[in-house]
C-alpha cells in the first residue's frame, strides 16, 4: 500500500511538472560613490523575480535580497485570462509612504484596500480597435492606425490619450493626462541616439571604441510645497519638492566577458564620480 502511495505522490508531481514552469530573472550591483567633497560610500542592490506559469495564469513575486533583515517581499500579482476576461490580483500591501527625500512622494501610508485589490477587464475588438472597460468604470478604446498607435481612456481621475509611431525616421511620443501633456522625441544622427522630452532633458547616446557612452542634460527642478495626508483616506499627500539647478551626467560602460557590466558616471551637480558593476540574469 505504501509502495503505491509513493508513486501516486511521484506521479503527481511529474505531472505538475509538465504543465507548470518557474522562471527566476534578477540583478545585482555594486557601487563606489565618491560624493565628491563629501565623505565616499559604497552601495549595493540585489532583485530576484520569481514568475510561475501554468496555462494562462502567471504569478508574479519580487524581492529585495539585500539589508539585514533579509529577503524582503516588494510585489506579489496573479494574472488570468478567461477568453476576453482578464483578472489580475496586486496582493502585497507594499510601505510606500517613505522619509522626506526633499524630492516629493507620498508622505501618508496607504491602507492594505488601497495597497491591494482585483481588477477585472474585458478587452472586445471592433473593427481596428479595441475596447476595454475594468471594474473601476474606466474605459479605454486602442488601436494601430498608419503605423500610429492611439490609446484612449475615459476615468473618473481624468481622461489619458496617448500616441506613439515613428514619423519620417523619428520616434514620436504624446500624452495627454487631464489636460496636461508630455511628449518625448528620438532619432538617430551619425550614429548618435538622441532623446528630447518635455521637461526639456536631452540624452545623447555614442558608440565609443567597444563602450557606450550617454550624456544627459536634467533641467532644473522648481520647488513645491507639501500637501498634508489623511491615514486611511484617499488623501495620501505628499512631501515637500527642492529646487534643484540643472546639470548633465556622463556615463561611460561597458559589457565584460564575465557577463557583469562596469559604468563610470561623472554628475557635475555634486562634481561626483559613481562606479558600478552589475549583472543581470
Amino acid at each position: 500500500m505504501k509502495k503505491l502511495i509513493a508513486l501516486f505522490a511521484v506521479s503527481a508531481v511529474a505531472s505538475t511538472s509538465a504543465v507548470a514552469g518557474i522562471a527566476l530573472s534578477g540583478s545585482a550591483s555594486v557601487s563606489y560613490d565618491d560624493n565628491g567633497a563629501l565623505a565616499s560610500a559604497t552601495t549595493y542592490d540585489a532583485d530576484l523575480v520569481i514568475t510561475g506559469t501554468n496555462g494562462g495564469t502567471t504569478v508574479t513575486v519580487g524581492m529585495d535580497l539585500e539589508g539585514q533583515a533579509g529577503p524582503a517581499t516588494t510585489s506579489a500579482t496573479m494574472a488570468s485570462k478567461i477568453g476576453p476576461v482578464t483578472i489580475s490580483a496586486d496582493m502585497y500591501d507594499e510601505v510606500s509612504a517613505v522619509a522626506d527625500t526633499g524630492a516629493g512622494g507620498q508622505s501618508t501610508e496607504g491602507s492594505a484596500a488601497q495597497d491591494t485589490g482585483v481588477t477585472i477587464s474585458l478587452d472586445a475588438p471592433i473593427g481596428d480597435a479595441t475596447v476595454g472597460v475594468d471594474n473601476s468604470g474606466n474605459v479605454t478604446i486602442s488601436g494601430s492606425w498608419s503605423g500610429i498607435a492611439l490609446s484612449h481612456t475615459s476615468k473618473s481621475a481624468g481622461d489619458t490619450t496617448t500616441a506613439s509611431g515613428s514619423i519620417a525616421g523619428m520616434d514620436v511620443s504624446v500624452t495627454n493626462k487631464a489636460g496636461a501633456t508630455t511628449w518625448s522625441l528620438g532619432t538617430t544622427v551619425s550614429g548618435v541616439g538622441l532623446t528630447l522630452a518635455s521637461s526639456q532633458k536631452v540624452t545623447a547616446t555614442f558608440g565609443l571604441a567597444g563602450n557606450t557612452m550617454v550624456v544627459t542634460s536634467v533641467p532644473k527642478t522648481a520647488s513645491a510645497a507639501a500637501v498634508a495626508g489623511v491615514a486611511g483616506s484617499a488623501t495620501l499627500g505628499t512631501w515637500g519638492v527642492d529646487a534643484v539647478k540643472s546639470y548633465a551626467t556622463v556615463a561611460i560602460s561597458r559589457s565584460l566577458t564575465s557577463g557583469a557590466t562596469l559604468a563610470a558616471t561623472y554628475n557635475t551637480l555634486d562634481d561626483s564620480l559613481t562606479l558600478k558593476a552589475s549583472v543581470a540574469f
